[in-house]
């Protein structure tokens, strides 16, 4: 599929990774790990790394801690989007974003519908800015990670962050 537009594909973009969970620790944080992988197989930054428990306060310090960071350009989260009562990711998120971009959502649960059927619809994943910072939210599954990652997040990060930051 063509492109719409040239993006500066030598652009490095810094990105810090969150995953939202429980249960999960660093060994055993597959998506984590995955995101981790592919932003550097695309040439990207790997800036912060953590875990945090499913906590829409926990959440949201982390990123207003972020958001003062000049070596972070986007964050990705993983986990908490579905509707189970300690799913809060989505909660946390939607309340800080200045901007939504729909478009992520919408195209996600498409993309996600074509491969696990009607479940789709219970995916909350979600995109936006706040405060110069590109947010994206996935499902914290491996297989809706690299969904994510591969179909939209990776082909549109330049693009994106250089909307944010005019570059």
């Amino acid at each position: 599929m063509a492109l719409p537009h040239p993006d500066a594909s030598a652009t490095t973009i810094n990105c810090a990774v969150i995953t939202v969970s429980d249960t999960r620790v660093a060994e055993t944080d597959k998506s984590g790990q995955l995101i981790h992988e592919l932003l550097l197989g695309a040439n990207h930054a790997v800036t912060a790394y953590v875990i945090i428990k499913d906590e829409p306060t926990f959440i949201q310090a982390e990123i207003e801690k972020l958001k003062e960071r000049t070596d972070v350009d986007a964050v990705i989260l993983n986990g908490g989007t579905g509707i189970a009562p300690r799913d809060t990711t989505y909660d946390a998120i939607e309340k800080l974003l200045e901007k939504t971009l729909p478009g992520f959502g919408e195209i996600f649960r498409f993309l996600s519908y074509q491969e696990i059927g009607s479940r789709a619809i219970a995916s909350r994943a979600i995109a936006g800015t706040y405060q110069g910072k590109l947010i994206f939210s996935l499902p914290g599954s491996s297989n809706a990670v690299r969904l994510g990652m591969e179909k939209l997040i990776l082909p549109e990060i330049v693009h994106l962050v250089g909307q944010i930051h005019k570059f």
